[in-house]
Order: C-alpha cells, then structure tokens, then sequence
C-alpha cells in the first residue's frame, strides 16, 4: 500500500483503467477523478462498463491496465504491481439486492460492520443509533430485517455502509428494485443523507432521472468508453455528442452538413430531408468543423409551436399526436419525413390533424458530433 499526495479536487483519480472478459474490452482504458464529497453517477445501459469500473473500484474485479487511488491510498496499480485487497479498502456498498441478513435485527445488521472491526461495545451503540436515525429507522432498531418494506431494507442497507464512516461509497442501481414512487422518494432520501455525512460517492445507475437528480457530476459511458463528464445541467443542455443527447432525456435527432461558422461559437448547418434542403442556425458543438457530418439536436421543449407564421424562419408541419399532461402538450409534429417530439404549453390547446409551425431557437440547437 503506497501513500501519495492528494490534491482535493481529485480525491478518487481512476487513470487508464481497462478490464477484459475473455476476447470482451469490457472497461476501455479511461480515466477520471471525483472531488472529496462529491456525488459522482455512472450512467449507462447494461454493457456499458459501469459496473465493471465499480467492481473493479471496489476490488472485486482484478484489472489489466490502469491504476486506482482513493485519497491518499493507490488501491490499484498494474505497472507497480499493486493490489490492495476488497477489505483494507474501508469502502462501503449497496447493492441492489439490499443484502440484509434475515436472521438479524435492523440494529444487529446495521452494527456488524463495527463488531468486525472490533470498536467498543458503547461506541457501537451510540453510531448505531445516530445512524438509524439518520436514515430514519430508530424506532425499527429491535426489528428483523425481514418485516421491512423494499425501501426500509434500502434505507437499513445504507446504514450499514455509512456507519463505520468509510472513506468511499458505492452504489450499484440500489433503487431498481422498488417502485417508481418509491424510487423517486427514495432518490432524493439518498442525496440527502449523502451529504449530511459527506462521505465520496460513486453510483451506477441505468435511470437518467436518478442521475440528473442526484448527482454533483455524472460520467456517461457507452461500449467501455467515457462519452462524456459533467454537471447535470451541462451533460443534459450541452451534450457532448448524438449518443449522450439521445440518452439524456429526449432529443430531436436531424442528419446535416456544417456550412458555415457565423463566429461566437455558432454555425449554419444544411438538414438533407425530403424536399430542398434547408439551413438551420445552430450552436457549434465541441469537436465539430466546417464542412463536416454533423447532427443537429433539439430538445422538445426548445422547439415553438404556433398555428400562426410569426417573423423569423420556421418549419410547417401537422400535428399528428397531441396529449395533454396537465402541465404541457406532448405534440408529434410532422415536418416533412420527420416527426418532431414537441412540448407546447397547455394554453396552446394544439389539437390533431392541425397546420403548425415550429421555430427554434438557435441558443439551443446544437450541431454535434454523429
């Protein structure tokens, strides 16, 4: 175990790392860092590597290339040949499954990482019952484990892993066992008590909702590769590519042709459809230049919906689904060969079967990379 200076803002600092299963690159030699006490998300579809990257966090993957350090402790260094073992790693993890053991009370189950440790019997009481309360099950202290609902056991799991005041926590899709309102209940539960007791996090999740909720910062991955890392509203509102705006959210996807930078990071680009080609005002993604392939994204609620032609370009179409949700309308619009997925304010009263047009605003149409 080597001891190593650690910068603040890189607390966890995972470097290079690559994992494979057979002829399978499951994790593809990536890198990143998480500041002490931030909440970081991994968000992915299965497949995508990250669960492997908190297996193998966690020390219960081995790796093939890369290193892993966590404050000022290198958990994990192929080059140096370094491999610091799952138990002196002081992480603590919720898993999925909850993993309460049924024989045992909520305060038995929540004390037994401190027994292990052999703290003294008075301490353990007292961080026992701060714990519980904390997640708000002291007075489910003498009960089993069993007679919990799903999100008890959830909450009586996270107790355990933060009792012993580890100096990493991990999450691996703790909530997708429970139902959706208990999820969304459960999700800012979390978020709270992790920043009462402060404690670095890593979560993987496949629920983008979970993510933008919760998270000071997310990594979005994709075949073991990193797509993209940033705040919520960044990662959702500046998408790094059509992959990571795909699957953050809804977008609206056209094919184009960047023609033309119009400076201050803005750009023309020309949308092939059925029909002339038309040009559309776009903001200039990262990595993107003139004269190249580009796509060209919109989320549903940046696009206008009028039945009136008002100044400025727009796009006729016809609505073809219009749902009312109370707070907006789900429209599908039909321009051209391309349905747009629209959200117009419920004072629209936007009805199926009529002409529309819809404008959208260059601050947010984003030319990005394929």
């Amino acid at each position: 175990m080597m001891n190593v200076n650690e910068p603040n803002d890189r607390y966890v600092e995972v470097r290079g790392l690559v994992k494979w299963f057979g002829t399978d690159r499951a994790v593809d030699d990536i890198s990143f860092t998480v500041a002490r006490g931030n909440f970081l998300t991994l968000l992915g579809p299965s497949g995508c590597g990250k669960t492997t990257t908190l297996m193998s966090i966690a020390g219960l993957h081995s790796i093939d290339a890369g290193s892993i350090r966590v404050g000022d402790i290198i958990y994990t260094s192929k080059s140096e040949g370094l491999f610091l073992p799952p138990e002196k790693r002081d992480i603590g993890m919720v898993f999925q499954s909850y993993a309460i053991w049924p024989h045992m009370t909520v305060a038995q189950n929540v004390a037994y990482p401190l027994e292990v440790r052999k703290y003294d019997r008075s301490e353990i009481g007292d961080r026992v019952a701060a714990v519980l309360r904390l997640v708000g099950l002291a007075e489910y202290a003498d009960k089993l484990a069993t007679n919990l609902s799903g999100g008890q056991q959830q909450r009586a799991a996270l107790a355990r892993a933060v009792v012993s005041r580890p100096r990493l926590l991990l999450f691996d899709e703790p909530l997708s066992n429970l139902d959706l309102k208990l999820r969304e209940q459960m999700r800012v539960e979390l978020k709270r008590i992790q920043n009462e007791v402060g404690i670095t996090s890593i979560y993987v999740t496949h629920d983008q909702a979970e993510a933008l909720v919760m998270s000071d910062d997310i990594i979005v991955m994709s075949k073991g590769r990193i797509q993209q890392q940033g705040g919520p509203h960044a990662i959702y509102a500046r998408p790094a590519n059509a992959y990571v705006s795909n699957f953050i959210g809804v977008a609206n996807l056209l094919k184009g042709r960047v023609l033309r930078s119009t400076g201050d990071g803005r750009c023309d680009v020309e949308v092939a459809s059925s029909g002339a080609p038309i040009e559309l005002p776009c903001r200039l993604g990262e990595g993107v230049a003139v004269g190249e392939d580009t796509v060209v994204s919109v989320r549903p609620e940046n696009v206008h919906a009028a039945r009136e032609n008002g100044s400025g370009h727009s796009l006729e179409g016809e609505v073809l689904e219009a749902i009312f949700l109370g707070n907006c309308v789900d429209c599908r619009v039909l321009w051209r060969d391309f349905e747009w997925k629209v959200l117009a304010h419920p004072r629209s009263r936007l009805r199926k079967g009529e002409k529309v047009y819809l404008r959208l605003d260059p601050e947010h149409t984003l030319a990005l990379r394929p």
